[in-house]
């Protein structure tokens, strides 16, 4: 009883440390935790590992992590004030990372401590901070949601940690160097984190202040609506403070360089989409960032020091070096209906294919070619049976097929009216997606880019396989050429494979750390926020 009496009081005074440092936001001092008891075996204490192994017996893979190493403490114990501390001081930033903090119960892990009276209570609270620190462990280094469950055309494997292995991991490591290390290392969440630590502030501060009357303004024009526009401008960082009253030349440049930040053609005039960005709460940036963040933790993988990266929300793609980009083209996504939405995931690129033919998806076939074929039309396609073999269209009885059942491949030949150009570029899926030549050039011309049926067509195809090449050919250009002019259709292999992301933006940062915002045309990070906020999170405002 003595025992127990003294356990409690130290608890609870640990506890109050504890309280205190999180009201204060500062990290919590190692020392506030130093009177735990030391019990080396848990053995010796029936109470502990009972209460131990209940507590954790819904999660396999910690249960078989206390089974492996006997129910020794890693929490519980006077020597484990460091990684007290390091899971407090973490927990107490959730926040800051856009998780859901609640999720993490921070005052009740605090709580559980505190109200230690018995072995029992102490395995329980050994049980509690190993569930809570799995948890938290795995949303910031893998996401909070599961985003398939929320939107379909999310087909991306999650990087999900394993609980016993995590668990090995962390009682081998130092506890503050390894729960840093478990948000994702990419360069983008770092500077994404940064701008939403800068942009809480803004809002503490009032935000962006007065919305810009809407209409055209040009350069030249004076007036309250220019004022505003100016005033707009200033506090969102595009120009410097000034009191001019007219349109002139450094404002025309601050809203180009706007424009060119929010994927609107930069022509310095605020037209209509111009000024309907303008004004965009900051509040509704802060959730682009938020989300933003989400999708970099469902994405805490080695992207590969060169890959491609096509963000469906810019339409456009990149090659990228060691986080530089070395070549960007204009792309074409799907269109914005859900069954021609290109899904993101992440794959890797291993061939090209020059002089393509087109094999026709099925649900292509039925929704657009279906009733032509059967009435004797589209004589440019061919019909492939299971032997690779062109079977001829009078062979063929299609009333006694649908599309859902029909026996054939539909294919079109390699040639210039060829929907995927020239060149296609695979990296094989089971999505059949990949990136191709196109055309029909006049789609590249639009503002928003969403016509194809999936696939992501390129603007400059060539230069985009020169580059590729270029790492495995000391003339690239002659290469690709030879095999074009043959007009045979040819697989050229790339040595080493390229990592392809095909990811959804709609808050991104350049190298330097500006913020780029788009439109969410699928309409996916407003359903993730509104899932996100569900889960817990909440956006916070920090003072300057």
């Amino acid at each position: 009883m003595i025992f127990q009496h003294r356990l409690g009081q130290t608890l609870r005074m640990a506890t109050f440390a504890g309280v205190t440092a999180l009201g204060a936001a500062v990290v919590l001092p190692v020392a506030a935790f130093m009177l735990m008891p030391n019990v080396a075996v848990a053995q010796q204490f029936p109470a502990f590992r009972q209460a131990l192994a209940e507590g954790v017996a819904a999660d396999r893979g910690l249960s078989a992590f206390y089974r492996e190493t006997g129910y020794e403490a890693v929490w519980t114990g006077a020597e484990h004030a460091a990684r007290r501390s390091a899971l407090v001081s973490a927990l107490s930033r959730a926040t800051e990372h856009g998780l859901p903090a609640q999720r993490y119960d921070l005052p009740g892990l605090l709580a559980a401590f505190q109200s230690v009276e018995s072995e029992r209570d102490r395995g329980f609270a050994e049980a509690l901070a190993s569930t809570t620190f799995v948890q938290f462990a795995r949303d910031i280094s893998s996401g909070v949601l599961e985003p398939s469950t929320i939107i379909g055309q999310i087909v991306r494997e999650l990087p999900r940690p394993e609980h016993g292995q995590l668990m090995h991991d962390f009682t081998a490591a130092e506890p503050v160097s390894f729960i840093r290390n478990l948000a994702p290392h990419a360069p983008e969440y770092a500077r994404l984190m940064h701008a939403k630590r800068e942009l809480e502030a803004q809002v503490a501060r009032g935000g962006w202040g007065a919305r810009v009357p809407s209409g055209t303004l040009r350069p030249g024009e004076t007036g309250n609506a220019v004022i505003a526009l100016r005033n707009r401008l200033i506090v969102m960082g595009y120009m410097p403070r000034r009191a001019t009253a007219s349109y002139d030349g450094m404002m025309q440049r601050a809203v180009q360089q706007f424009q060119i930040a929010h994927g609107i053609e930069p022509d310095g005039i605020a037209g209509n989409a111009t000024i309907a960005a303008i004004n965009v709460d900051p509040e509704d940036r802060l959730q682009s960032i938020v989300v933003a963040m989400e999708r970099e933790r469902w994405l805490n993988i080695d992207r590969g020091d060169r890959h491609i990266w096509v963000n469906l929300t810019d339409f456009h793609s990149r090659i990228v070096d060691f986080d530089q980009v070395t070549f960007e083209t204009r792309s074409v996504v799907g269109a914005q209906s859900a069954d021609m939405q290109t899904p993101e995931f992440s794959d890797h690129m291993s061939y090209l294919e020059i002089n393509p033919d087109w094999t026709l998806p099925r649900s292509i076939v039925a929704r657009s070619y279906w009733n032509g074929l059967a009435a004797g039309g589209h004589s440019y396609l061919q019909l492939i049976d299971s032997r690779g073999r062109v079977v001829p269209r009078e062979a063929i009885d299609f009333s006694r097929y649908t599309p859902r059942n029909f026996p054939f491949e539909v294919r079109q030949p390699p040639g210039p009216s060829n929907p995927l150009g020239r060149v296609k570029f695979m990296f094989p899926n089971p999505y059949a997606i990949y990136l191709h030549d196109s055309p029909a050039r006049s789609l590249f011309n639009t503002t928003v880019r969403t016509h194809s049926s999936g696939c992501i067509r390129l603007n400059d195809p060539e230069e985009f396989a020169y580059e590729l090449l270029s790492r495995q050919s000391d003339d690239p250009v002659t290469l690709y050429q030879r095999i074009l002019r043959s007009g045979q259709q040819t697989r050229l292999n790339l040595e080493v494979p390229v990592p392809v992301h095909l990811v959804y933006r709609t808050a991104f940062t350049s190298v330097s750390g500006e913020m780029n915002y788009r439109e969410d045309v699928y309409r996916r990070d407003g359903r993730l926020y509104e899932a996100l906020r569900r889960a817990g999170v909440e956006m916070g405002t920090h003072q300057s």
